[in-house]
């Protein structure tokens, strides 16, 4: 994909948050709303787009100048375990399996996309994906478990393109694309937090689309074998537009997010909702105000979830139906454990932990 389109203009850090009012702590939210978010400091500017919750006391981020940093004491110290010579990669997303066990993933075009993993809690990596199609521009990529997960490209041919995995990460392989339904003119997914490609439970998984004439969001219950689309009620037709995130709770309950990244664009349908697994998307009665990047459960709630984007995170109590304002600092993605552990992180090194329940 050419550098002007979806994943172009979020690879350029177009999307840039307005400033929010600090708070006593240096965060920005709103006291008498409950939840808020304690900024961390990460001892640097990169821009961490990636992001994998371990625990409330340890967390993976990733993003630009190739950077990985890795807590285990909650945000008090941050360690710099950035793979060698990764400084001229973008990092996107991150999966962990522990405090010791990471995958990273690198996006752009041709061999700019690539995936590193770690087994030694940073020290050292091991490249074991480059890419060598020049068509290919990978955005994503989630597990299913400690072994099974995914990646996904930009359509390549019509299509877009399911990278696998069964061996932690160690090996990639690129699926067949017979079951893989034809992409519209112009889509592609956003490389904006980690969250365009989001799995649940042993064999699902969903993948959001923009920038053609429909946002969509694609299914399978195999691994990636096979998809079905649906299209979501979140804006689109343009390159701006569409979905940028998704979060399951379960194989059936989901949330949608995005809109147009634009910071002079407004976004008056920035999230919808299924109940079935993706096969139908209702709009947010109340949606967020604005663009948001990434979504998350809150953990063991059926109804509770929080929103992130450059403007601010936004919280539901009741599925994704309506959802409030609560903190107007900038943050690309988020990621919540079963611990009740909350993570943000997004621009100019901005990593925080939430305090407070929703």
């Amino acid at each position: 994909m050419v550098l002007t389109g979806l994943c172009g203009a979020v690879l350029a850090g177009s999307v840039l948050g307005a400033p929010g009012a600090a708070g006593a702590d240096g965060g920005t939210h709103h006291p008498d709303r409950g939840p808020r978010w304690q900024l961390k400091d990460s001892g640097t500017d990169a821009r961490f787009r990636g992001l994998a919750a371990v625990s409330r006391d340890t967390a993976w981020v990733a993003g630009t100048k190739g950077t990985v940093l890795r807590t285990a004491d909650g945000g008090r110290t941050w360690r710099e375990v950035s793979p060698p010579g990764a400084a001229g990669l973008e990092f996107r997303d991150i999966e962990a399996f522990d405090g010791r066990r990471a995958v990273v993933l690198a996006i752009g075009e041709g061999d700019a996309s690539r995936v590193l993993r770690t087994e030694d809690g940073g020290a050292t990596w091991t490249e074991s994906f480059r890419n060598t199609d020049a068509k290919a521009f990978y955005d994503c990529m989630t597990f299913f478990d400690r072994r099974h997960g995914l990646a996904m490209s930009d359509p390549v041919d019509g299509k877009f393109r399911i990278l696998s995995t069964a061996d932690g990460g160690r090996s990639w392989k690129v699926l067949p694309s017979a079951g893989m339904p034809a992409a519209q003119e112009g889509e592609a997914g956003f490389a904006a937090s980690g969250q365009c490609l989001v799995s649940n439970g042993s064999r699902d998984v969903w993948m959001a689309t923009g920038g053609a004439a429909r946002a969509r969001v694609l299914h399978s219950a195999d691994r990636g074998r096979t998809w079905r689309a649906t299209d979501a009620p979140i804006p689109a037709g343009d390159p701006a537009r569409g979905v940028f995130g998704l979060a399951f709770r379960d194989r059936a309950h989901g949330i949608a997010v995005g809109g147009d990244y634009r910071a002079d664009q407004p976004s008056p349908k920035a999230a919808a909702v299924t109940r079935d697994g993706g096969r139908r998307w209702d709009p947010a009665g109340k949606p967020p105000s604005a663009y948001r990047s990434g979504v998350a459960w809150f953990p063991h709630s059926r109804s509770t979830a929080l929103a992130v984007g450059p403007t601010g995170t936004d919280v539901t109590t009741d599925g994704g139906r309506s959802w409030r304002t609560v903190d107007t600092g900038s943050y690309d993605t988020v990621d919540c454990t079963p611990d009740r552990g909350c993570w943000a992180a997004g621009e100019k090194g901005r990593i925080a932990r939430l305090e407070g329940r929703p």
